[in-house]
């Protein structure tokens, strides 16, 4: 029987992925066809491989392409080739789902608003008291955890911005009692 094959923790992945960003920036900026080869053979890989991503999302029945989406390191890739199972805005606004408790609890609230174009668009009220002191440290703090989750779910989108809150008026306070009292004039007819 084979043995299970050895899975690299997330800390792993990321150290590796950086140091690749470190390798090709290297070989983007050396001289010279070995250097251009080398390129051409990571793009040509990474098409490969996209592929092979490809087919796998086209036979996996709609549980198994759930469970490959929600996997960081695999949702990612499926963004990378286009083959992500879910639209660009059902992620972004789960993404901002995910969050809204955890506003909540300090005060504010989160509504997610659509995309227009490429970028997000996102409700981010501080409440009664204000998000200053009640969203653990501002609002433009939430709004800026906002921004990297919904752009970790959603990488195609360029940017994430708050829409302002709507502002209602207060409505107008009309006391009980005067709901009651018919004036003296309708009682007499």
């Amino acid at each position: 029987m084979p043995e299970a094959a050895v899975r690299l923790p997330d800390p792993a992945v990321e150290a590796r992925l950086a140091r690749l960003d470190e390798v090709l920036a290297g070989l983007e900026s050396a001289p010279g066809p070995a250097a251009r080869e080398a390129l051409e053979s990571v793009r040509l890989l990474t098409e490969v491989y996209g592929e092979a991503l490809a087919r796998v999302v086209d036979v996996a029945d709609e549980r198994l392409g759930e469970l490959l989406a929600a996997d960081e390191l695999l949702g990612h890739l499926l963004v990378l080739h286009s083959v992500h199972p879910e639209p660009v805005e059902r992620r972004a606004a789960r993404a901002v789902e995910k969050l809204r408790p955890a506003v909540r609890e300090r005060g504010g609230d989160l509504e997610w608003a659509g995309i227009e174009g490429q970028v997000a668009r996102v409700r981010v009220s501080s409440g009664g008291g204000g998000c200053g002191s009640g969203c653990g440290g501002g609002s433009a703090d939430v709004t800026e955890v906002v921004r990297a989750a919904v752009l970790a779910a959603a990488p195609e989108l360029t940017a994430v911005e708050p829409v302002a809150e709507e502002r209602r008026a207060a409505p107008a306070f009309v006391p009980l009692d005067s709901i009651r009292r018919r004036p003296a004039a309708q009682e007499a007819r």
